[in-house]
């Protein structure tokens, strides 16, 4: 068989690639440039890289908000390094739809054996290599179409007939609509799929790092003697919630901006799920678990899950009723507050004698170990549960000065608001 070229005849050859000499400028610039990548990392909190390490742990498309220039791609490079995770990008705003749904290819026989639909090469790149960081850029300048086309990739990791394996993640970057070259509100199909997190820049991060050094980031060590603990504490936390506030379960904004972020579905519930019980077996910081949440049902939903959250963490009051000296109360000053007012409300609940002085017995403790205002409303309520039998404990005498203390400063604070609301005398 003959080939025929198409390159003509008088085509020179292709010169081979040759480096630059070592004494040539463009050498040493690239020198230069060396040295000006050379950086190094270093172990530093940083809430919002947490939050991020978090649901790419647990497997959890995450989209990144922020305006141009914040830092993202950057954030990402350095996290795919870090984590030692081949990472390919692509610019969805430049795709067609059939670039994630997949192309047709027309085989001998479409009748018997269908047309398959073939996938992208980037895709292919990622089955083989088994895993990777999947960077989905500038999706909110992506049309409706693509974005349409997005959804399967997202949720079930679908490219065509091809499937990405479990080691892949993705992560997506956008801009506001407002600062987005022709951008686009995200369909509330695509939002739905993602954990939603505000990417920030901190001054303090980014002069160190321009000085050669940016914060770890390192996925959350998780302890396996949590994970059935953490798997059950999480789902008390949801199914607890959502059995008080069944309305939450799903509820799609009215608006078509906040539809384009977090809201509370089945879907974003489950994610929650998930989190939560990542952030238990990990040791999280409340923070990073409220950036999460917030960026995954929602501000509104989520704050009320965290105080839920917060709630479940309170003491027992039975348990610091039963064992006063040894009471373990919160250190959060609302939380503290919250366990002794429970104190106090299951002593109204069952008044007895021996735990009325086992109340005193706890109050002295929060006493000793916290802010004194704290107690100053539970010992006044406590003491108002007294019955004309009941022998008054000594701890009430080292509670007497600090409800004392209160009651003058409250008496003084009331006097001042009068006197302010008095007419002024002529002179």
């Amino acid at each position: 068989m003959t080939v025929l070229s198409t390159m003509p005849a008088y085509a020179p050859a292709p010169a081979p690639a040759s480096t630059p000499a070592p004494d040539s400028p463009l050498h040493v610039a690239g020198a230069l440039l060396t040295l000006l990548d050379d950086t190094t990392t270093e172990p530093r909190p940083d809430t919002q890289l947490e939050a991020l390490t978090l649901a790419v742990a647990a497997d959890l498309p995450v989209i990144l908000w922020g305006e141009p220039g914040i830092g993202k791609t950057a954030a990402l490079t350095r996290l795919a390094e870090e984590l030692d995770l081949p990472l390919t990008t692509v610019i969805a705003s430049v795709h067609e739809p059939s670039d994630f749904s997949g192309l047709p290819v027309v085989g001998d026989d479409p009748a018997e054996q269908g047309v398959p639909m073939a996938p992208p090469d980037w895709a292919v790149r990622l089955v083989r290599a088994g895993r990777g960081l999947l960077f989905l850029d500038e999706l909110s300048t992506a049309p409706p179409s693509v974005q349409a086309a997005l959804l399967r990739l997202v949720l079930e990791r679908r490219i065509g007939a091809l499937r990405l394996p479990p080691g892949v993640r993705i992560v997506a970057a956008a801009n506001p609509r407002s600062s987005a070259a022709d951008g686009w509100e995200l369909s509330p199909p695509l939002a739905n799929r993602f954990v939603h997190l505000q990417w920030v820049h901190d001054a303090e991060v980014v002069v160190r790092g321009l000085g050669g050094t940016w914060p770890r980031a390192t996925l959350p060590r998780l302890d396996p003697a949590k994970l059935p603990e953490a798997v059950a504490f999480a789902r008390r936390a949801v199914c607890g919630f959502l059995t008080v506030r069944p309305e939450l379960v799903h509820r799609l904004p009215n608006s078509e901006t906040r539809r384009g972020g977090p809201w509370p579905s089945p879907r974003s519930w489950d994610m929650i799920l998930r989190l939560i019980a990542f952030a238990t077996a990990a040791g999280s910081s409340r923070d990073v678990l409220a950036q999460l949440v917030r960026g995954t049902v929602g501000d509104g939903p989520g704050l009320e899950l965290m105080a839920s959250v917060d709630r479940m963490d309170l003491p027992d009051p039975e348990t610091l009723l039963a064992d006063p000296g040894a009471a373990e109360l919160p250190d959060r000053g609302d939380l503290r507050q919250a366990a002794l007012d429970g104190v106090v409300a299951a002593v109204r609940a069952r008044p007895d004698e021996a735990r009325w002085d086992a109340a005193w017995a706890v109050l002295v403790r929060a006493l000793e170990t916290g802010a004194p205002d704290l107690v100053v409303v539970p010992a006044t309520t406590l003491a108002s549960l007294r019955q004309a039998d009941w022998t008054v404990p000594e701890a009430i005498e080292k509670l007497a000065g600090v409800v004392s203390l209160s009651r003058r400063a409250d008496d003084a604070a009331a006097r001042a608001a009068q006197a302010a609301l008095k007419p002024q005398g002529r002179r």
